[in-house]
């Protein structure tokens, strides 16, 4: 997944900032995992009485807060933390769009979307194998290179069919990503 649950923009920084505005640390607890909960609830009574001390502590408590949730909430998908990244970084076509499935409780563009996507690389992949079909008996190096072609075609296909399986991120408990 692209950079999102760790980007100021994010939603386990919203979930953060919401905790701090609305005086209730129970928003922001979800977005971490249980054995964790006792170590947001110390971060957020350290900070929360320091928001009304100034801008400059205010936003360094805030910046703290967040680190803290965002740290937590990666160990819980046993991903790495690595900073907080900016707000504005491009998470790609496809989390927009999940994120208005949710909004508007369709998902029909967000299939749209992934199924045309699908149907290209399929497309694309598949031609490669074509290309490669048509000239596998001139040497055995063409042949082994159609061989491989094909082969990474089904595989490729197999894991997206897994893929597309998958236990949900709730069911799994955690989600990947390769930020």
């Amino acid at each position: 997944m692209p950079p999102h649950c760790d980007s100021l923009d994010g939603p386990v920084v919203a979930a953060a900032r919401q905790a701090l505005e609305a005086a209730d640390v129970d928003l922001v607890l979800p977005f971490v995992p249980p054995e964790a909960e006792a170590e947001v609830r110390a971060a957020y009574d350290r900070v929360a009485p320091l928001r009304d001390t100034g801008p400059a502590v205010r936003e360094t408590a805030e910046l703290w807060f967040f680190e803290t949730v965002v740290r937590l909430h990666r160990a819980g998908e046993g991903a790495p933390y690595t900073g907080l990244k900016p707000v504005g970084l491009s998470v790609g076509p496809v989390i927009p769009l999940a994120e208005r499935a949710i909004e508007s409780g369709s998902s029909q563009q967000l299939g749209d979307y992934l199924t045309n996507v699908l149907r290209d690389e399929l497309e694309h992949r598949l031609d490669a194998v074509r290309d490669l079909a048509a000239y596998r008996a001139r040497s055995m190096e063409d042949e082994r290179r159609y061989v491989q072609a094909m082969l990474g075609y089904q595989v490729y296909c197999h894991h997206l069919y897994g893929a597309m399986r998958a236990a949900d991120h709730h069911e799994a408990g955690a989600h990947s990503h390769a930020e």
